[in-house]
């Protein structure tokens, strides 16, 4: 009788498991590609860009307002603890935002949701 609830227990812990993996996936998948949304007084939250101050010491230049319209693929999605989905991003055209840095990341699911990045059909 022992057996049988232990072993039951342990089936439901996988199974449920399994469900809450299958729920998290935010249909969002390396290699797909976004726009750069325009956000007032260039307040990116979601996308976490470098401070000026880095940008200007690596030789960049901070001007938001070229970044804007700017098409983003995602090289790499990492789940965090919390269940946020943090993705890796680069520029699609190769270059480097602001002439200084080649990836940045970004909580995807909220950049969408402020309309930071936007979807390209």
């Amino acid at each position: 009788m022992m057996k049988t609830k232990i072993l039951l227990a342990l089936l439901m812990s996988f199974f449920s498991a399994v469900v809450y993996s299958q729920s998290a996936d935010s249909g969002i998948h390396v290699g797909d590609v976004f726009t750069l949304g325009e956000v007032p007084d260039n307040k990116y939250t979601s996308i976490d860009f470098p401070r000026t101050n880095f940008i200007i010491k690596k030789g960049g230049i901070a001007n938001y307002k070229n970044m804007i319209g700017e098409k983003v693929e995602v090289t790499a999605i990492k789940e965090k603890k919390d269940g946020t989905a943090v993705a890796t991003i680069k520029l699609a055209s190769e270059k480097f935002f602001f002439n200084s840095h080649k990836y940045v990341t970004a909580d995807i699911n909220e950049a969408l949701r402020k309309k930071e990045l936007l979807r390209i059909n």
